[in-house]
């Protein structure tokens, strides 16, 4: 029987209401546009499947739930992944699309204070679950999240919201390897695994990751890495990470902490003014209604 929750209802509210949902900023505006929800199954191949691509060090959505239940262990075909997407404001976008080289200021705020927001709407979402009987965690947040170096992709994360959004159906990578959703690139994410019965979403692009990007769709585009400072996105060798971990490090991050007043790790210039900042290319639309 599906769960008499809604998960919807509870992530609005709670981006609708929390003061944190905020860029901080006089203007009084929302850190975040309206956010948009997708279940996948726990026992999804795919997820094995990541883990098996990135290093035995990434977490299945089982592995992250017995983490935060190790004396309850349930089969990972009764766990839920809710994945969200949490899309930057229009004004944000259009700030944003004016640089070449550094981070406008409501990019950076929503970097540092939305960020903020997101990991209380993480738990806000697994405490809520959890109190209404169905135990759930944020794998994010629990203490041994982390960074690792994988042996084929280098710097990774043990739990990625990008690949689980992926896996729910929120959309395909590019070639910056920024996932490319119905709302466009220009997003953050979120997700929560939970013991519960609740229907789930089916992707569009069946297991095809790269289904929504121009380039490798079609051959054409590749405006992301013309848009990066750093030269660290191209046709030839997709996405150099550690350059690009490089530049936000030595460059962008202590740049928004002298110019802004905010931390955290921004950059993002490679998400906005391409074909896919808000929407699915045009062209490639169709396969999101197949």
């Amino acid at each position: 029987m599906t769960a008499n929750v809604d998960i919807e209802n509870i992530i609005y509210q709670y981006w609708a209401s929390a003061a944190g949902n905020s860029l901080q900023m006089a203007t009084a505006e929302k850190a975040w546009a309206e956010p948009h929800v997708a279940v996948a199954a726990g026992n999804d191949p795919l997820f094995q499947r990541i883990k098996e691509l990135i290093g035995p060090f990434y977490w299945t959505p089982q592995e992250a739930y017995t983490l935060a239940f190790p004396e309850h262990p349930v089969p990972a075909s009764e766990l839920r992944v809710i994945s969200y997407v949490l899309p930057q404001t229009l004004q944000t976008r259009i700030d944003q699309r004016h640089e070449a080289v550094m981070p406008a200021e409501r990019w950076a705020r929503s970097r540092f204070y939305g960020e903020a927001f997101n990991c209380d709407l993480r738990n806000h979402l697994a405490d809520t679950l959890t109190s209404a009987g169905y135990p759930a965690t944020a794998p994010e947040r629990l203490p041994a999240f982390g960074s690792r170096q994988s042996q084929q992709y280098g710097i990774a994360s043990n739990w990625s919201e990008r690949h689980t959004a992926f896996v729910a159906g929120h959309g395909t990578f590019g070639l910056s390897d920024g996932l490319i959703t119905r709302w466009g690139k220009a997003v953050r994410f979120g997700s929560v695994v939970a013991r519960i019965d609740l229907p789930v979403n089916r992707r569009a692009y069946g297991d095809d990751h790269h289904a929504w990007c121009l380039w490798y769709a079609q051959g054409t585009c590749g405006i992301c890495g013309k848009r990066c400072p750093a030269a660290a996105i191209s046709t030839t060798a997709g996405h150099d990470k550690q350059g690009c971990c490089d530049y936000i490090r030595e460059k962008t991050t202590p740049f928004v902490e002298q110019t802004y007043g905010t931390g955290a790790t921004p950059c993002g210039l490679c998400q906005v003014g391409i074909p896919c900042e808000a929407r699915i290319p045009p062209g490639l639309a169709t396969s999101a209604n197949s």
